[in-house]
């Protein structure tokens, strides 16, 4: 099989991963999310009727719980499938994703967009998104960041992303050496598919950064 054969399968693959993973999110976000979000207000009814001051604290300690647990679906939900890429456009995708990344991790994302936004294909724009999103995650769990940017860049032709945090950084060499942060081989591998290109930058007590260019068109 030659390269071309070989990007061709795994394009197919991805694709219909995705197909597979937006009919679950559509389900967590349709039904599941719903669901939970019937029982929170029914826990909040039952807690006014309440009057034993012990089960009226133990209600309220439920409604918390299903409160934070109708947060995690969410949040599942948009990290399987952003259902607002299609329809608004990738930047408020990412916003929205980001409003819930605070909201489960405490770091701050800022979204900044220069130029203007052009429009990409659905598989285009799920790849940045699919980028964005495993740099996040992977600030979460190693920068040891409180706050980081992702920076976008409209040109006519192509689009110019930066994903950068501000923490404790990494050797790049070293790491890949070691074959861990296996998501910098991923990030690669999809930008490729999706005809651009993605570099990791990191220093150590510095940051890291995530640089990605892609053809529009």
């Amino acid at each position: 099989m030659g390269l071309q054969d070989g990007n061709g399968a795994s394009t197919y693959i991805i694709q219909t991963q995705e197909e597979e993973i937006k009919r679950i999110a559509l389900e967590l976000h349709e039904g599941i999310s719903q669901n939970l979000y019937s029982l929170y207000t029914g826990l909040g009814f039952l807690e006014t009727g309440i009057e034993e001051p012990r089960m009226k604290s133990y209600v309220k300690e439920m409604a918390t719980l299903m409160e934070r647990t109708i947060q995690e679906v969410r949040l599942l939900s948009v990290e399987l499938y952003p259902n607002t890429l299609t329809t608004l456009g990738l930047i408020s995708a990412l916003k929205s994703y980001s409003k819930l990344y605070t909201s489960t991790f405490g770091i701050l994302i800022n979204v900044e967009s220069s130029g203007v936004e052009k429009v990409m294909s659905e598989r285009k724009s799920m790849a940045v998104f699919r980028v964005c999103q495993e740099a996040l995650i992977n600030i979460a769990k190693y920068a040891d960041a409180t706050n980081a940017t992702i920076r976008f860049t409209w040109e006519e032709k192509s689009v110019k992303i930066q994903i950068e945090d501000y923490g404790k950084g990494f050797d790049v060499i070293e790491v890949m050496k070691r074959n861990e942060f296996t998501g910098i081989a991923a990030m690669k591998e999809r930008m490729v598919l999706a005809g651009g290109k993605c570099h990791v930058t990191s220093e150590l007590a510095k940051g890291t950064t995530v640089s990605i260019i892609l053809p529009i068109q």
